[in-house]
């Protein structure tokens, strides 16, 4: 069972005039704001960028460790982290794309490259008879957000 929701823990660190962000997770992942706030807003597309990377590089993405007490976190966006658990699951079963295809009624190369692109709207139905497929399926939850952030 794939739970959708991938949340990485992070650093900031005041750098200079700005705050730098690290995920511990994913070293390769560095952004910065001028403050927290704007270093978090920034993480999204920083870890969306590298993971990108690693999919295009056919490298392991790394799964969140859990963050430690009151330590940050920046979250991928629902339909990205289904894509990613995707893509996990692909080279955990050592399923390649044109194999997915065929075990998808013969879908077109296409197909599957959409289901992949962290850019691309899919739709969860597709997304869902992909993991099917792959005999796993994604399991969706909602939390209540932690309270929001402050600046000083």
């Amino acid at each position: 069972m794939r739970t959708v929701g991938l949340e990485y823990p992070v650093v900031l660190e005041p750098d200079e005039d700005t705050v730098l962000l690290t995920f511990p997770d994913v070293p390769q992942a560095v952004t910065f704001g001028e403050d927290e706030d704007e270093a978090l807003a920034h993480g999204v597309d920083a870890l969306i960028t590298i993971m990108w990377a690693m999919m295009n590089d056919a490298e392991d993405i790394p799964m969140p460790s859990k963050p430690k007490p009151g330590q940050p976190t920046v979250a991928l966006p629902p339909l990205v982290a289904s894509k990613i658990l995707l893509y996990n699951t692909m080279r955990e079963e050592g399923v390649s794309k044109a194999e997915l295809a065929r075990r998808l009624g013969n879908k077109a190369p296409t197909h599957v490259t959409r289901l992949l692109d962290l850019t691309h709207k899919s739709r969860h139905d597709q997304l869902d008879e992909a993991m099917a497929v792959l005999n796993h399926r994604l399991v969706v939850s909602a939390e209540p957000l932690p309270p929001m952030r402050r600046s000083a």
